[in-house]
């Protein structure tokens, strides 16, 4: 009976598998809702019935889909139609070299709009546009961002619609999942700047095999309309666990990235500035120092898009000064320019400062003709400064720096993490360069370094190139006691690709 009212382009669903989880972020989150009534230039999308945030169905669709493509062919490849992307979330195009066709795949993974747990507490930012010539910002280059808070917390849910092949579908929806709960999918906008990072900590899986009819009834009885985890079933960490074991070791990452964790000690104050009231009766100094809310306390940062502007400014300068194109730089940071836009491959994220103290400074603008002070020119900032350790905690370093070279990775304020893309030997170089500047206190971080403030100075950083199907390099270099000591791979591949560099650039 069942099969005379089934029609040739019906769905012959035979399973059904529905998973949640609960996402949080990690870090500040834009999801806008492009109001451009808004008080603000980019307001959050929220919820029309309760107010909260809304992280629609059709946002997590994409992100889940580029990382699934990048993961399985590499980055800035063309899909298809074999892939595991296409496979998941379907397609509605024709692939390059392919002739037209009626055919379309409909996705068979249904994921829901996601509502915040709570009534999410707002962030704004402040950005603005620098000219690298003269280091000032740009006219009307100003605008302002809503942010969703660290630590907001969103109910994922997911419906996987099984046909056959669930092997491939199963193992797909794996892959795109984990990479969520590994804190490799950023949501949003600028999320090559630091926003949008997040992670899944727990994960539930409900199966329905519909060729059972006790399984039927279960799926049909099930509530759908909610989103949280449920108190009576088993929570899983890991997503594969929770799908029963899929296996993806036959799955190659095909991702060429370069990453760098650097950490640093603030060996100047530093003040990139806000437009923040530090405290409740709005009595802060006139500029305050970028602060961030982490796990509901206000923590002072360095921004991801403070940091892209200072690398990028400076890179655009040892180009210069070579007397060469500026495409290298354009290629790493991308470019906006009439109708072209051009994304960055370089990902920069947000960091906390840590171990630091604030300070009010009084200044006064003079003239410089009379030598005197400009009547009510007076005003005061609020920059942080580094905090040294304490006698107790230095004799504890130097007890353990006798019975380890190497010296101890509390000795920083701050950590500094580059990822790029797709890297090239005379990119790689480039980037060496910016972080020796970094390393060395010549290239300030953040406003008034003409008067001192932003420098850095390296303690030790990591270097990792990962290439797909090739074993992994690693760099560690670290200061002690006035030298540069390296570990791990012959540092003259570093040397040869800042070779690489100069010598493309002339």
């Amino acid at each position: 009976m069942i099969e005379k009212l089934q029609r040739s382009d019906h769905r012959r669903i035979i399973k059904r598998i529905i998973i949640r989880g609960n996402l949080i972020l990690n870090t500040p989150t834009c999801l806008g809702s492009g109001d451009t009534e808004a008080p603000t230039d980019l307001a959050l999308l929220r919820d029309s019935i309760s107010d909260h945030a809304l992280l629609t169905g059709s946002s997590i669709a994409g992100a889940l889909r580029n990382y699934l493509h990048e993961y399985e062919q590499g980055y800035g490849k063309n899909e298809i139609p074999q892939g595991l992307a296409t496979k998941l979330f379907g397609h509605l195009f024709r692939y390059e070299g392919e002739e037209p066709k009626e055919e379309e795949n409909q996705s068979p993974l249904i994921i829901d709009d996601a509502i915040s747990s709570k009534i999410p507490v707002i962030e704004l930012r402040d950005g603005v546009k620098i000219d690298g010539a003269t280091g000032t910002a740009e006219d009307g280059k100003k605008y302002d961002l809503e942010l969703l808070e660290a630590g907001t917390e969103f109910f994922l849910s997911f419906e996987l619609l099984i046909e056959k092949d669930e092997a491939d579908l199963k193992r797909a929806l794996a892959l795109a999942l984990r990479g969520l709960e590994k804190g490799e999918i950023c949501l949003g906008i600028k999320k090559r700047r630091g926003f949008g990072r997040c992670h899944v900590e727990k994960w539930q899986v409900w199966e329905f095999d519909l060729q059972k009819p006790k399984d039927r009834i279960e799926w049909l009885k099930f509530d759908h309309w909610t989103r949280e985890l449920s108190n009576k079933r088993k929570s899983f960490e890991s997503i594969v666990v929770a799908l029963g074991g899929v296996s993806l070791k036959q799955q190659v990452d095909k991702r060429d990235r370069l990453s760098i964790h650097a950490q640093f000690k603030l060996a100047s104050p530093l003040l990139i500035r806000s437009g923040q009231d530090l405290v409740e009766n709005k009595r802060s100094p006139d500029v305050v120092h970028l602060h961030s809310q982490r796990n509901g306390k206000s923590h002072p940062i360095v921004s991801g898009t403070s940091l892209a502007g200072v690398l990028w400014h400076r890179a655009e300068r040892i180009v210069n000064t070579l007397g060469k194109d500026l495409q290298i730089v354009y290629d790493i940071f991308g470019i906006v320019e009439g109708n072209q836009a051009k994304a960055s491959r370089l990902m920069i994220h947000e960091s906390v400062i840590e171990n630091t103290a604030e300070l009010v400074q009084s200044r006064i603008a003079i003239d410089r003709f009379t030598g005197g002070t400009y009547h009510g020119a007076l005003f005061s900032e609020q920059p942080i400064f580094g905090l040294e350790k304490t006698e107790e905690e230095k004799k504890s370093k130097n007890k353990k720096s006798q019975q380890k070279s190497k010296p101890s990775n509390n000795n920083k304020h701050l950590e500094l993490k580059l990822e790029l893309r797709d890297p090239k030997e005379d990119e790689i170089g480039l980037l060496l360069l910016l972080l020796k500047d970094l390393w060395t206190g010549d290239l300030p971080v953040g406003g008034t370094s003409s008067i001192g403030r932003g420098r850095l100075q390296g303690v030790e950083a990591t270097i990792i190139w990962q290439q797909p199907e090739k074993t992994e390099h690693k760099w560690i270099i670290f200061q002690d006691n006035g030298k540069l000591k390296f570990e791990g791979e012959d540092k003259q591949k570093l040397e040869n690709s800042v070779r690489e560099f100069v010598e493309k650039a002339q």
